[in-house]
């Protein structure tokens, strides 16, 4: 990883405690909290906003695990993808599904719901914003409202660490080699940036 700001040194109790948490869920510290560890603040906003996002449940988990990830191949942000990759397996999701994000309009194993969600997570992200009102009545109509609205906030959150990495230069570190299945590559002719 060659990032666009350097790494600091993690030191402190807080940095103490991240890195073993770090170790304990990942197996290892990741050389990317060393580049958010230069505005310690930040780095605990957004860590909070992250386990917040987590704790939320109106949303299958799936589908925003999907989002999450189609936002970070649209974007290009290969850490992102990396690591929900390696959550996919972690939270024992379909690996299957997961794998084919990058690639999921040529794919043929996504429901049409999974594929109306990974429509909206690309049209959400797209500058400006290409949501349609069909797509979204879709959505309502099969989630729900407090649903729809969850990941709306998912897809919003997936923006927000996607971009920040992306344009730090910060990018995968090989949490998904773990995976028993491989991360499939996103399209080159799909019009958007691809992943490494």
């Amino acid at each position: 990883m060659a990032p666009r700001v350097p790494k600091a040194e993690l030191t402190g109790f807080t940095a103490s405690v991240i890195k073993r948490f770090s170790r304990k869920m990942l197996g290892k510290v990741p050389e990317s909290l060393g580049v958010a560890w230069n505005n310690p603040d930040v780095f605990k906003a957004g860590a909070s906003l992250g386990r917040r996002v987590q704790k939320w449940d109106q949303t299958d988990e799936s589908l925003k695990s999907f989002a999450h990830m189609a936002v970070a191949s649209q974007v290009g942000c290969s850490w992102c993808l990396d690591f929900n990759y390696f959550q996919a397996q972690n939270n024992n999701l379909d690996l299957a599904k997961a794998s084919q994000v990058p690639r999921w309009r040529e794919a043929d194993v996504f429901t049409p719901l999974e594929r109306d969600v990974l429509e909206y997570a690309e049209a959400m992200t797209t500058t400006p914003p290409t949501v349609t009102d069909e797509l979204s009545d879709r959505l309502l109509k099969r989630l729900g409202a407090a649903a729809l609205v969850e990941l709306n906030a998912v897809i919003g959150f997936a923006n927000y660490t996607t971009r920040c990495n992306t344009a730090l230069g910060i990018e995968s570190e090989g949490f998904s080699d773990a995976c028993e299945i491989p991360l499939a590559a996103r399209p080159a002719d799909s019009g958007v940036a691809s992943t490494p």
